[in-house]
């Protein structure tokens, strides 16, 4: 299925049903009064989060979401039957935006309900306005309208850790080698067109999960390459892996490498630079001749960035590199809760 992280849908509510204009006609009952029943409700419109979906897809397929109308009411005060709610699922992590006010609406990031258009009120039967100056009142209220809205839905991957590197750098050979993700991977540019998330197991029951982002290119700010369409997702995660290339000949010294790719999360958002990161020098197994690891590695570690090399086709320095990640996952939890603690003491 094709990968979609945001879609453009209209959204309305079921109209109330209307209430009921009947009189009791029964044998040797002769003035039986009002039994108009009530109109039913409008069905409301929901978003639940659900973990088994990835995909916006469907949306952009069914732009139109209608909750069902409520039923009118009927005589021997019988109400309406109520309309059917409209539960839209959608991908943990979704957003919603009111598309004319730009204002978040609501976030799912639990399996659970949230009410967006609440239905239209069924209609009173004219049971109701029965009076002692009107006994056979020939009134029903109508159904209330139901609301309608434009909104916008937008993905942001769930994941501890998010992949960052230039295209063929070797995310997906690194997410397949230590996780359960089996991403398409060739030896050319822009081989992941999709974000691919997989579940890394450690010893001890320790699972995280590890989000390969599609490949950055310089300007991806601006919409370049795949743009910053892709950007987005790791805005969720804890900690931040960059992926740089050691095998290619025509590529810049690593560190300068390092450098533009930081400048690129700095000018999507600022926050991005601030998230717990590591670097990885890929395919040490063929690296280049002029390239001296243990120099690299000082090099990185005078800026005060932690670097590891490792190949994941050769499988060498994986393990090391998951109990980092693992390591930095729980410094960056234990960072959120002290801030937390101290913004609830405020």
């Amino acid at each position: 299925m094709k990968f979609v992280d945001s879609a453009k849908i209209f959204i309305k509510s079921g109209k109330g049903g209307a209430g009921c204009v009947s009189m009791r006609r029964e044998k040797f009952i002769e003035f039986g009064g009002p039994n108009g029943g009530d109109g039913g409700r409008g069905g409301s419109v929901f978003l639940e989060g659900d973990h088994r979906l990835t995909t916006l897809q469907d949306f952009r397929t069914h732009p139109h979401q209608k909750a069902g109308n409520g039923m009118p009411g009927m005589g021997d005060n019988k109400t309406g039957k109520s309309g059917q709610d409209k539960i839209l699922k959608v991908p943990l992590g979704t957003i919603i935006i009111n598309d004319e006010t730009d204002e978040v609406v609501a976030e799912i990031l639990e399996e659970s309900k949230v009410q967006l258009l609440k239905g239209g009120k069924g209609g009173l039967g004219n049971a109701h306005f029965k009076s002692a100056t009107n006994q056979a009142p020939r009134y029903a209220q109508p159904g209330e309208h139901g609301h309608e809205m434009t909104i916008r839905l937008e993905l942001k991957i769930m994941a501890d850790v998010g992949l960052v590197g230039f295209p063929n750098a070797g995310k997906s050979t690194f997410i397949s080698a230590v996780s359960n993700a089996r991403p398409k991977i060739a030896d050319y540019p822009f081989t992941t067109l999709v974000p691919n998330l997989g579940v890394v197991s450690i010893s001890d029951f320790k699972t995280f999960v590890v989000a390969d982002i599609p490949g950055i290119i310089e300007n991806a700010h601006l919409g370049q390459g795949l743009g910053d369409q892709f950007l987005r997702h790791i805005q969720r995660t804890s900690v931040l892996a960059f992926l740089i290339d050691s095998s290619d000949p025509v590529s810049k010294p690593p560190v300068d490498v390092f450098k533009t790719l930081l400048q690129e999360l700095k000018q999507f958002s600022a926050d991005l630079p601030d998230k717990k990161r590591i670097v990885f020098l890929t395919k040490t197994d063929a690296i280049r001749p002029d390239l001296n690891i243990e120099a690299i590695i000082k090099e990185f570690k005078n800026m005060g960035e932690e670097l590891l090399p490792i190949s994941s086709v050769a499988r060498k320095g994986l393990d090391k590199a998951c109990y980092r990640l693992l390591g930095l996952i729980d410094e960056q939890k234990l960072v959120s809760f002290q801030a937390d603690k101290e913004e609830s003491q405020e």
